[in-house]
This record gives C-alpha cells, sequence and structure tokens, in this order.
C-alpha cells in the first residue's frame, strides 16, 4: 500500500459498519454535509454507489466532484479508500 493517511488506514482495516460519511479519507465536515444532504449520510452507502460505479475511477471521481463539489485530491482519497477497502474486505 502506498503512504497513507492515519484516516484511510483506520477506515480500510476495520469493518463497515455504521461509520459516519466523514470516515471516508477525503471527506471532512463541508463535504459530509454536503453528501448527507443528498442521502449518502454513511460511508456504506457510499460505498454502494462506487460498486455501482463498477469501482471505476474514472466514473466514481466524475459522480464524486459532481456531487459534492470536491476536489481532484478529495475525490482520489476518497476513491483510493473504497478501493482499499474493498480490495481488502470483499
Amino acid at each position: 500500500m502506498s503512504s497513507t493517511s492515519q484516516k484511510h488506514q483506520d477506515f480500510v482495516g476495520e469493518p463497515m459498519g455504521e461509520k459516519g460519511i466523514e470516515t471516508v479519507a477525503g471527506i471532512g465536515k463541508v463535504l459530509g454535509k454536503k453528501l448527507s444532504d443528498k442521502g449518502y449520510d454513511k460511508a456504506y452507502v457510499l460505498l454502494g454507489q462506487f460498486l455501482l460505479l463498477k469501482k471505476s475511477d474514472e466514473l466514481f471521481l466524475d459522480w464524486f466532484k459532481d456531487t459534492c463539489g470536491a476536489n481532484k485530491k478529495q475525490a482520489n482519497d476518497a476513491y483510493q479508500c473504497l478501493k482499499d477497502w474493498c480490495d481488502a474486505n470483499l
């Protein structure tokens, strides 16, 4: 695994459960609020969207930026976090 944040490592290393949306790397209070307002209030709901987009980086990054106004780094961090969680747990 490449060098990742503690938040990323914590997320990937634990079961999904009922984690809040802000536990996903790249998502803080502002993006968390925007996503929650659109129904993505839990990490597993975002994971579902990630899987619906077939784990495609291009599709997810475009969708994520359009949905919550994330910048490229935030979108990449969230994508990598969800991808690594899937690789470790699915």
